[in-house]
């Protein structure tokens, strides 16, 4: 039976293949520029290889948000198997891919009339999209409409958190918000920033010496917003897979959860926090 809602995304939202193919859901990639040639995130190139590509020359590598012709693309084919489409970006704040996932929906529209499409910016990016659009799968997944889909998204937006760690402040200056010669000083003292996102941009919340004492500040958060109630955290790894699984399972050991998983964290977004660098986004019911 066709199904009532397709579920589009991009490629920041670091979601594991196995949730991809199980949901169906069309990704839409970020372009990596490295050495005059451009990669698709996530099809011409892997995060291991992106990463790989960041170490060997950070001066050298760039990204660029997905065309509207890419947006396009990818609600042609989201229609072909579903009669609505409801489309997630990271936050407005932080990239134009809301921008151009509305301005290809201008055109899908033109093209089929009676398709609807909605674009629904989660405010949040990298694990914390992520668990707004593995909600929205699993309600499209038994049969919820459009307006349910929607309101649930809703709902996790409302409640989603992100707490990361970095390994150095170091690469902080490519956003823009730190001078270089401050980052440099904070990597020289050794300094780890623990980062929220809210109110649709990165925000630091903390600093600290080393990778455990950070990662357990973040634990104790979770611990005060969540307690014992159920929840559904995802994990990602800036090319760190042991410091990744480490924490998956003591987040396993320590809480409630009736969804984990655990994936890459997006080399677009490494390339301002850099390799090693641990997130996590959760919300309870």
């Amino acid at each position: 039976m066709k199904p009532k809602v397709a579920i589009v995304t991009d490629s920041i939202a670091c979601l594991p293949p196995e949730l991809v193919g199980q949901y169906q859901l069309w990704v839409v990639p970020v372009n990596i520029h490295f050495n005059g040639r451009v990669y698709r995130d996530g099809l011409d190139i892997t995060a291991e290889e992106a990463y790989r590509l960041l170490e060997e020359a950070p001066g050298h590598f760039a990204s660029s948000p997905a065309s509207i012709v890419e947006y396009l693309e990818a609600y042609r084919q989201a229609g072909a198997r579903a009669d609505s489409i409801l489309c997630f970006t990271l936050s407005s704040r932080l990239s134009t891919l809301y921008n151009m996932a509305r301005l290809a929906k201008k055109e899908a529209e033109k093209e089929s009339p009676r398709r609807t499409i909605k674009v629904f910016d989660t405010g949040t990016a990298a694990v914390g999209e992520g668990l707004i659009v593995s909600a929205a799968a699993q309600a499209a997944a038994v049969g919820k409409s459009l307006a349910e889909i929607i309101k649930i998204a809703r709902a996790v937006k409302s409640k989603i958190r992100v707490i990361g760690l970095m390994e150095t402040i170091r690469h902080v200056y490519r956003t823009g918000r730190i001078p270089k010669f401050t980052a440099q000083i904070g990597s020289f003292l050794r300094i780890k920033p623990l980062f929220g996102i809210s109110g649709g941009i990165v925000r630091l919340i903390g600093l600290t010496r080393s990778q455990e004492s950070g990662m357990k500040r973040a634990l104790n958060m979770m611990k005060r917003e969540v307690g014992s109630k159920p929840v559904h955290v995802a994990v990602a790894h800036a090319n760190e897979p042991e410091a990744g699984k480490r924490l998956t399972e003591d987040i396993a050991s320590q809480f409630n959860c009736v969804e984990l998983w655990l994936t890459n964290f997006s080399p677009v977004m490494g390339y301002a926090t850099g390799k090693g660098t641990l997130a996590v986004a959760f919300y309870s019911n």
